[in-house]
């Protein structure tokens, strides 16, 4: 079968790139298929894109922000009406499991409808004046071009945070999705196209980091940039965009932890370490990689945790039987199989896994075993960097006050979780706990899209992304004064 030739979208048309040049996408679960070639894309597309972006802003800021909100709209509808076939497109292409590339897709559905609404209400605020006569008010301004920045682990759910809002604020965007996975970012810009999305307000533009990813972020015509990737990466970013005086919005690493307490349900919390640490291979910013057990519970627990994981099967995500599939790519096994061999340098004890998975089906993946370690003390690397793939530390606890204290020693602040049933110690952990995201007898993962999404410390830099607190990312406020006394009155000053 011809393996086929995706392009660019730049005003409204797909178009090569100049360099002539294209990569291969690859599936992770089957190293020897490509799925589809994609431009390698150099700074004459990129410019093309911007100054297209550019070009459409004018008109899009002047649509009435309710129209603009039913293109989108549109665009949520062709989600669901298509959402069978992107996800098993996701698969192929990022490797996680049918069932959670629909979870992908349906955030994105989610997320749109939600959002489109706000093309009638994009709120402001009136508040009293100080002076007789006289109004206040505010509102909402587009920021102009946004650059979107997305990684490969949720390939359409990311960019829908990004893309969705920014559009129904009126601003235009260029938009380059992760080299791992441009098949669900193209199929995703498609139905923007579909949905009658005018020419120029939306460009897609693929290619590598420093090919495309840095020279966007830096062309002086770029006001905003919209970025999801590692926390290193993110800092060059902020250098960048503060170096050139302007805006951005990073989500970046995480080192999520599940605290299990002496009173847990330890089924529950069994379940929801597995599904926190383990599901999408991993692979999320909000992934549980520290479980803090209570020394009360800490052998049983760990008991039944390994007991379970063992019964993971790993394989090709679309197939019904598998319940983890592959790593990304090889250089993120790699990385995963040195800190696995870091873990047992720094003498944490390796419970399961650690290694390379090569056997029958997944032969020929990037396949990885769910790995176990216990006896991890939270100074250990393996405790506080993020790894990204299959591995979690288990780590004991005395107290609440000192699983609290493990948790916060970290660089990171996305999400957390407590397994208890005592009510007081529940709404302690919500008040300590120094993450953007905490969960309640549930998982590190699960967030919705009509809650703040990001953290503190090195997992962001004080931005959230869905809900309505995305509106305050692509928006500027404008305060407005209007007095109608008829003579001239001076605020602040005494007559």
């Amino acid at each position: 079968m011809a393996i086929k030739t995706y392009k660019n979208f730049i005003d409204g048309k797909w178009i090569a790139s100049s360099s002539g040049e294209t990569f291969d996408n690859i599936n992770p679960a089957n190293k020897k298929e490509v799925i589809g070639r994609f431009q390698k894309s150099n700074a004459s597309d990129l410019n093309k894109a911007i100054k297209s972006a550019v070009k459409a802003q004018e008109g899009w800021r002047n649509l009435p922000a309710p129209k603009r909100g039913e293109i989108l709209f549109r665009v949520g509808e062709l989600l669901t009406r298509h959402k069978e076939s992107l996800a098993q497109d996701m698969t192929r292409e990022m490797g996680k499991i049918l069932n959670e590339t629909r979870g992908d897709v349906q955030e994105a559905i989610d997320l749109t409808y939600y959002t489109a609404g706000e093309g009638r209400r994009l709120l402001g605020e009136t508040v009293p004046s100080e002076l007789n006569n006289k109004f206040c008010m505010t509102v909402r301004m587009p920021v102009g071009v946004v650059a979107a920045i997305t990684p490969w682990n949720f390939p359409i759910a990311i960019p829908s945070w990004k893309l969705i809002p920014a559009l129904v604020c009126g601003n235009t965007v260029v938009f380059k999705p992760a080299s791992d996975t441009p098949l669900s970012a193209y199929r995703f810009v498609k139905l923007f196209e579909e949905a009658g999305l005018p020419p120029g307000v939306l460009n897609f533009v693929t290619g590598s980091g420093a090919e495309v990813g840095e020279p966007l972020i830096e062309h002086h015509n770029v006001n905003l940039v919209s970025f999801t990737g590692s926390t290193d990466t993110g800092a060059q970013v902020a250098h960048k965009c503060a170096w050139n005086m302007k805006q951005y919005s990073l989500e970046m690493g995480g080192k999520n932890a599940i605290i299990v307490m002496d009173d847990a349900d330890l089924n529950s919390a069994v379940e929801g370490v597995v599904w926190g640490a383990f599901g999408t291979t991993g692979q999320r910013c909000t992934a549980c990689s520290r479980v803090i057990v209570h020394k009360k519970v800490l052998k049983k627990f760990t008991s039944r945790l390994l007991k379970r994981t063992k019964l993971l099967r790993l394989g090709d995500g679309l197939k019904k039987t598998t319940d983890v599939g592959p790593i990304i790519n090889e250089s993120q096994r790699q990385k995963i199989l040195s800190y696995c061999k870091i873990g047992v340098e720094e003498g944490a004890k390796l419970l399961l896994g650690g290694n390379i998975y090569k056997k029958g089906i997944c032969r020929d993946g990037f396949f990885f075993e769910p790995t176990l370690f216990a006896g991890v003390s939270p100074k250990m690397r393996i405790a506080q960097e993020e790894i990204f793939g299959p591995v979690l530390s288990i780590i004991e606890c005395k107290s609440l006050e000192n699983a609290v204290d493990i948790v916060n020693d970290s660089r990171f602040g996305l999400s957390s979780a407590i397994y208890t049933r005592d009510v007081n110690r529940a709404f302690k952990a919500i008040e300590k706990l120094d993450t953007g995201i905490t969960y309640i007898n549930s998982s590190t993962i699960g967030a919705e899209v009509q809650l703040p999404f990001g953290g503190t410390k090195g997992t962001g830099n004080g931005h959230r992304e869905a809900g309505t607190t995305a509106l305050e990312i692509f928006t500027e406020w404008k305060s407005v004064f209007i007095d109608y006394s008829g003579g001239l009155q001076k605020a602040q000053i005494d007559d």
